[in-house]
């Protein structure tokens, strides 16, 4: 550790969207390290160019299953309506769709900070690991977009669609509490 310690900091950093993650891969490099350390052969090469390459391929793995988890949101983000749809019904069904609706208006990042949250439950630290965005920027894109969630389903405007759906939500929701 005391000798490649840097060199393998160094991918990592380069490697990784955030320093925390940075520092669990450099554990698991090392651990990888001492169980693979039987098949180092110094015939084939430097000690350095053994580590290196081995750290590369864990820091490259790393980076390909941030993706997968990434892309699996976005592909749950693309079938909501489709899971509402199947899932709810009546007015329930109603305020999904107006809901889905609001959220398909965001800005992609915003869209899917918030499917993480609130569809997969995730923290914002989790977010920031799983999208590779900085926790900050996580904590603003989730604030912007429920304030534009909540501006879209307030007031549906001419770029919302007809807004029929969301009127005859409110008059059923009238109606019973004045019944």
């Amino acid at each position: 550790m005391n000798r490649y310690g840097g060199l393998v900091w160094s991918l990592a950093r380069r490697h990784c969207p955030t320093r925390a993650e940075a520092e669990d891969a450099t554990q698991e490099i090392f651990l990888d390290l001492w169980k693979s350390a039987g098949r180092y052969d110094p015939a084939q090469g430097p000690e350095a160019v053994f580590v290196t390459v081995l750290a590369r391929r864990r820091l490259i793995d790393r980076m390909r299953s941030r993706k997968r988890e990434v892309v699996g949101v976005s592909l749950a983000s693309a079938e909501v309506d489709h899971l509402v749809d199947a899932g709810a019904t009546g007015e329930r069904a109603s305020e999904a769709r107006l809901v889905a609706r609001a959220l398909d208006k965001l800005r992609p990042e915003q869209r899917q900070v918030l499917l993480l949250a609130i569809g997969e439950g995730l923290s914002h630290e989790q977010i920031a690991r799983v999208t590779g965005f900085p926790l900050g920027t996580v904590k603003t894109h989730a604030r912007r977009g429920l304030i534009r969630v909540r501006e879209l389903l307030r007031s549906p405007g001419p770029e919302d669609g007809d807004g029929d759906e969301r009127g005859a939500a409110e008059e059923d929701r009238d109606d019973e509490s004045a019944g």
